[in-house]
């Protein structure tokens, strides 16, 4: 099918248009119905009659945001009227939710005047929490903000205005920046005289450019000193004193051109003119005012930016307002000022020159890193949230708009709560490395076998610029360092440990270490020579047997035998303890830990006993809640006889006689160890007070595939295997995984190793 016949069965397939709403309260019972509504209902009203700004401490209005339009300007359609902008307006709900976890009600209005849509906002106040212009025509557009802006206690923005100036402010910085111009000295050309284009205008002249140095267009040519024909006082904010009449003169000359206007409006003649490296914004929507291609055919150097998806450097509202509006609601603004989407621009600019995580590369095809087809971020970068929205929070407090004052280091990590628990939980155990590493005055030497993987080599960049560890790197070295060219790693690479195994200085000194270790157990002092200089496993865990290195990680390449054996060889097991793969498994609001899933194929209740213990202890530490450990089997509490069942049951049993302060029970199904509810009715003797979020399974096969089957089909993101009761800190990884996984099992092997784990 075509886009239009896509299109129109997304829309109308299952249930109708693209939202609906939920409840964030359980709702199951009498008792939960009486809280909900009446008559308990009855004691949050009388908290907000006695104090107003209670409302959002008991009600959604700090999270509810009113996107409104009456139809007059709709997304390259024109004026097609409330109900045709319907769609657009639900999809901007969409984006909102998805991005920065805000809820919205789409308002469509049947309003001919700024004046019936001022009336209507102003009614809406007591319901929302901020009110989303959406596609008003201008001028009355800018008449309907200003007004709202005045009477409303609640912020009130219009995106069409300034999401795109906000966003292509902050790629213009980084034009400059990349063709070493200073804004204040260049000559701008801006056509088109709709919301958009005066808000670009204005927006580019609070970060640096002089307004005599900008020329504004539009359909009647050039806006200057004492035109009357077309003009408004809008318009007339941007007049200058010039010769210039049409949009052919302005363009000759100039650095940049913003385009906000009409397909065809610019010609390979006019580009042909501008001055060198030209700065060529082409924003119209759905077809810019010149296309990539023309632009290239006559210069080649220039740097440019489109509204559309399929070119680089799309100029997207969504990498703005989403955002902005989080930090706002978040400190309880009153309105969204200059200082704050100054704030969202510098933000936005910076992120781009960051090094761009996988989840982001693996969505778009040649991101190669901040350059002239990099300038801004990518839509679904998940770091916008934690950079544009804590910005545009100080912003607010600093500027006295804020009605609460947050603690900034601690939001951050309530929004990463809000992308999921993974990120919550990773960025915890990074900033607790850091902190330790530079409370050490050393960072943490972790060895990586497999230094000719492309995978372990960005990941090794990602570990070292973070500041976790420094890594070292096993292989051929001229190879290595071909390859970390060949991936443009040398900035954060350039002084990393590489150690080729095979002529280094003590494959002599381990490959002895290693005969006097294994000599009776079939190892030949040749064997030994080999092993060392030829499989990089047994060469990194005699580094860190010797001290030369604390940690080490493999298996992306390798089976998770061969990568664990060289290890368990030279280590051992910890004396009262059982090797076990834990995995932590974490969906957007919880977490589990599940375990064995790597090692014993059929444990005794005794091994299974150590394991629960083991397991229990590791998610103490990572876990945010109290840790609840279930038993799991195919029986119930004695419900079957069988050996298997009689195995978990004896195996809690110990556990519960060796660590009574150990919150556990089983033997038990997985449906009633994850339901408290289930448990309580039919088991009330339970000792779980809450659901479990410790899984022991009682084979390896369960836990195998249970936790493949939750990553897979159930969604969970997993860290693990996490390598339990070994001598020495080491953890081999799932074959295949990709770098975020690899990251985070380096950053939880570091943290393990620091803490004596």
């Amino acid at each position: 099918m075509g886009l239009r016949e896509d299109a129109l069965n997304y829309h109308s397939k299952g249930r109708k248009g693209k939202i609906e709403t939920g409840i964030t309260k359980e709702c199951k019972n009498q008792k939960d119905i009486t809280l909900a509504y009446s008559p308990g209902v009855a004691e949050p009203c009388k908290e907000i009659a006695r104090d107003p700004s209670l409302v959002y401490e008991y009600t959604a209005k700090g999270n509810l945001v009113a996107v409104v339009t009456n139809g007059t300007a709709v997304l390259g359609l024109g004026a097609i009227g409330p109900m045709a902008g319907k769609p657009v307006m639900e999809g901007k709900a969409v984006l909102f939710k998805i991005f920065a976890d805000i809820d919205c009600y789409d308002i469509e209005l049947n309003a001919k005047t700024p004046e019936e849509i001022i009336s209507a906002c102003r009614m809406l106040e007591p319901t929302f929490g901020g009110i989303n212009l959406e596609d008003i025509k201008a001028p009355e557009c800018f008449e309907v903000e200003e007004q709202l802006r005045e009477e409303l206690d609640i912020p009130v923005f219009h995106d069409d205005q300034h999401g795109t100036a906000i966003v292509s402010a902050a790629a213009l910085i980084n034009a400059c920046e990349i063709t070493g111009r200073n804004i204040a000295d260049v000559i701008c050309v801006v056509n088109g005289a709709g919301a958009a284009a005066i808000a670009c205008a204005q927006m580019y002249i609070n970060i640096g450019l002089k307004k005599e140095n900008l020329f504004l267009c539009d359909s009647k040519g050039v806006v200057y000193k004492g035109r009357t024909e077309g003009m408004n006082k809008y318009k007339e904010r941007f007049a200058n004193e010039t010769k210039k009449r049409t949009l052919t003169e302005a363009i000759d000359g100039a650095d940049i051109f913003c385009g906000l206007s009409v397909a065809g409006a610019v010609s390979k003649e006019m580009v042909a003119s501008m001055a060198k490296d030209p700065i060529i914004f082409a924003m119209a929507n759905p077809d810019p005012e010149i296309g990539p291609s023309d632009i290239k055919s006559v210069r080649s150097d220039a740097i440019i930016a489109t509204g559309r998806s399929d070119y680089p450097n799309q100029v997207n509202n969504v990498l703005g307002y989403p955002y902005i509006f989080r930090g706002c609601m978040d400190v309880l603004s009153r309105r969204i000022n200059e200082e704050m989407k100054m704030a969202a621009v510098y933000a936005i600019a910076k992120l781009a020159k960051e090094d761009i995580p996988e989840s982001v590369t693996k969505s778009y095809e040649s991101i190669s890193g901040f350059g002239r087809e990099y300038l801004i971020p990518k839509p679904f970068d998940p770091r916008l949230l934690l950079r544009v929205a804590p910005a545009v929070a100080k912003a607010a407090m600093d500027t006295n708009v804020a009605r609460k004052k947050i603690d900034l280091d601690a939001y951050v990590d309530q929004l990463e709560s809000r992308l999921g628990v993974l990120q919550s939980v990773t960025r915890k155990i990074k900033r607790g490395v850091v902190v330790a590493n530079r409370t050490n005055g050393k960072k943490m030497r972790v060895a990586l076998p497999e230094g000719t993987s492309p995978k372990i080599l960005k990941a090794a960049e990602i570990v070292r610029s973070e500041g976790i560890c420094e890594p070292i790197l096993l292989g051929n070295i001229s190879k290595i360092k071909e390859l970390i060219k060949e991936a443009k790693l040398e900035k954060n690479l350039d002084q990393v440990a590489i150690i080729d195994p095979a002529v280094d200085k003590n494959t002599d000194i381990y490959a002895s270490m290693l005969l006097e270790k294994r000599a009776r157990k079939g190892v030949t002092r040749m064997g030994a020579q080999e092993l060392i200089s030829g499989d990089h496993h047994y060469y990194a865990a005699m580094m860190v047997e010797s001290g030369h290195a604390d940690a080490f990680c493999s298996g992306v390449h390798h089976n998770y035998g061969d990568a664990l054996r060289p290890a368990l060889q030279i280590f051992g097991v910890q004396a009262d303890k059982v090797l076990a793969g834990i995995y932590m498994l974490l969906w957007k609001e919880r977490s589990i830990f599940v375990a064995d899933t790597t090692v014993n194929i059929n444990p005794t209740a005794e091994q299974l006993a150590q394991i629960a213990i083991q397991t229990h202890d590791l998610a103490k530490i990572y876990l945010s809640e109290h840790p609840r450990v279930a038993m799991l089997s195919f029986s119930n509490f004695g419900s079957t006889k069988h050996p298997e069942s009689e195995k978990v049951c004896k195996a809690t049993e110990i556990v519960k006689k060796l660590r009574p302060d150990i919150e556990i029970d089983g033997e038990m199904q997985a449906d009633f160890a994850l339901s408290s509810e289930l448990l309580e009715r039919s088991y009330g003797f339970s000792t779980l007070k809450g659901p479990a979020n410790v899984l022991i399974f009682p084979d390896l096969t369960s836990g195998n595939v249970a936790y493949k089957l939750l990553g897979k089909l159930g969604g969970a993101t997993t860290i693990g295997p996490i390598l339990t009761g070994i001598k020495k800190p080491v953890n081999v990884l799932a074959r295949n995984c990709d770098i975020e996984e690899i990251v985070n099992l380096i950053t939880f092997t570091v943290h393990r190793a620091q803490n004596g784990m």
